[in-house]
């Protein structure tokens, strides 16, 4: 199966978190394979208290035998190992933060893992990286295609 996972951080040292998380989840997943990684972007903190640091962010897919909840119980650990609480405010700073996107065309309504992602189509930090990626993707719920949606974020020129 095909899973999208968007990584942030905005805590330390950005970078490194970012490398570790990605490090730390191929080697606890069970024979997961990264079959694509997006460029890393500095973006300016969105929903988050004032004064807060920008972010890194990018997206990865990556290939594994495993059911969605399982992986994402595997980015929840990967994140604490990494210094995230599990009880934490929404939009707090983090060291790293770890989204799964998507799962081939899995759809769920499940509250502890939502698919696809019920905010990815209205985040320029999720979207700009995702396209780099797969533009052409075209998830379960959405009528665009990853590279459409994000034309309709872009801001209208000479408006």
């Amino acid at each position: 199966m095909r899973f999208g996972i968007a990584l942030g951080s905005n805590l330390g040292d950005r970078a490194e978190n970012i490398r570790r998380g990605i490090e730390l989840l191929l080697a606890r997943v069970p024979g997961v394979r990264l079959s694509a990684s997006a460029p890393v972007y500095e973006t300016e903190p969105v929903d988050c208290a004032p004064g807060t640091q920008a972010f890194l962010n990018t997206v990865i897919e990556v290939e594994a035998d495993s059911l969605p909840h399982e992986l994402h119980a595997h980015l929840k650990a990967v994140e604490q190992a990494l210094g995230r609480p599990e009880k934490r405010e929404r939009n707090s700073p983090r060291t790293l933060d770890l989204d799964l996107l998507y799962a081939d065309e899995v759809v769920s309504d499940d509250p502890d893992l939502i698919l696809p992602h019920p905010r990815l189509h209205l985040r320029h930090f999720v979207l700009q990286p995702l396209a780099d990626i797969r533009p052409d993707l075209r998830l379960p719920s959405l009528q665009h295609s990853v590279a459409g949606l994000l034309a309709q974020l872009e801001p209208k020129h000479g408006s």
